[in-house]
C-alpha cells in the first residue's frame, strides 16, 4: 500500500505555494484521497493571508491522467449516496481551485487528461511543454466530464469544449494553445525561468485587489457554481458511471480492449 501523501505542498519565502500531485507511478491519476487532499489543502491555503500565489504541478513524467481506474470502478459499484459523494469530490475540488482567491498557475508536462484538463481550465495561467498531450477522454470509457463541463465551456468556449468532450480526440500543445486551454507553450529547459518571470510579475499585484478582480470577473462570466449546480453536475456524472454503458466502458479499459460500442 502506498503511504506517500497524494499531494505535496511546499512554500517559498515569497509566499508562493507549490502543490504537487504525487502519484507518479499512476500518472498522478486522482482518487478519493487525492481529491480530499486538494479540497482540504485549497481551503486551508485560501484562508491563509500569507499565501501570494499557488502553482499546481504533477510529479514524474505526466501532469495528470484523469481518474484512477480502480477508484472509478469502486465508485461505479457503490451505494447511491457514496457514489454521488465520489462525483461531488471532483466537482468540489475544481470549484475550490477555480475560486481560489490568489493567482493560480499550472505547469503541465506529459499527459493531461480528464481531471487534468479541469485543472488547466480552472487556473489563471496554464503553461505546458511542447511534448504535452491532452484529451477529454471520459466518453471513450462510457463516462462523462460533467464535473468539469462548466469550467471547460468557460475556458475553451462552447464550440471547442463541445468538440473535444464528444470526440475524445487527443491533441498536442499547439492545439491546446490555439483553443485557449493553455496560455503558453514553453520548452522544458526554459520552463522554470518562465514560471519565475510570470510569478515575479504576478507578485507585483495587490493581494486583495487580485481576489476582488477574480471574483468580479467570475460573477460577470457566470462562472461561480452554487451548491445546487455542484450537486447536479455530480449527479449526472454518477448516473452515467453507474449505467450499463459506464460499466462496459470501465470493463473494456481494465481488459485493454475496445468497448462494445466502438
Amino acid at each position: 500500500m502506498d503511504t506517500a501523501p497524494p499531494l505535496l505542498v511546499a512554500r517559498d519565502a515569497r509566499g508562493v505555494v507549490t502543490a504537487t500531485l504525487n502519484r507518479p507511478e499512476l500518472g498522478n491519476a486522482y482518487d478519493g484521497a487525492m481529491l480530499d487532499a486538494l479540497i482540504e489543502g485549497l481551503g486551508a491555503l485560501a484562508a491563509d493571508a500569507s499565501v501570494r500565489a499557488l502553482v499546481i504541478r504533477g510529479a514524474g513524467r505526466n501532469f495528470q491522467t484523469g481518474a484512477n481506474i480502480h477508484w472509478l470502478t469502486a465508485a461505479s459499484r457503490a451505494e447511491p449516496e457514496a457514489a454521488l459523494a465520489a462525483s461531488k469530490q471532483t466537482t468540489e475540488a475544481m470549484r475550490r481551485l477555480n475560486e481560489f482567491p490568489r493567482p493560480t498557475l499550472a505547469v503541465i508536462q506529459g499527459a493531461c487528461f480528464g481531471g487534468g484538463i479541469g485543472i488547466a481550465c480552472c487556473v489563471d495561467v496554464a503553461l505546458c511543454t511542447p511534448e504535452a498531450t491532452f484529451g477529454i477522454s471520459e466518453v471513450r470509457v462510457g463516462m462523462v466530464p460533467t464535473p468539469i463541463s462548466t469550467h471547460m465551456v468557460h475556458a475553451l468556449g462552447y464550440r471547442q469544449a463541445r468538440r473535444y468532450a464528444i470526440t475524445g480526440e487527443r491533441f498536442g500543445s499547439a492545439e491546446a494553445l490555439r483553443i485557449g486551454l493553455v496560455h503558453e507553450v514553453v520548452a522544458a529547459e526554459g520552463m522554470e525561468a518562465r514560471l519565475d518571470a510570470i510569478l515575479a510579475e504576478t507578485l507585483l499585484s495587490a493581494p486583495q485587489g487580485v481576489a476582488v478582480a477574480k471574483a468580479s470577473m467570475q460573477r460577470a462570466a457566470g462562472w461561480l457554481l452554487d451548491d445546487r449546480t455542484v450537486t447536479e453536475l455530480a449527479h449526472e456524472s454518477w448516473m452515467q458511471r453507474a449505467s450499463a454503458e459506464g460499466q462496459e466502458g470501465l470493463a473494456a479499459f481494465r481488459d485493454k480492449r475496445k468497448p462494445r460500442w466502438a
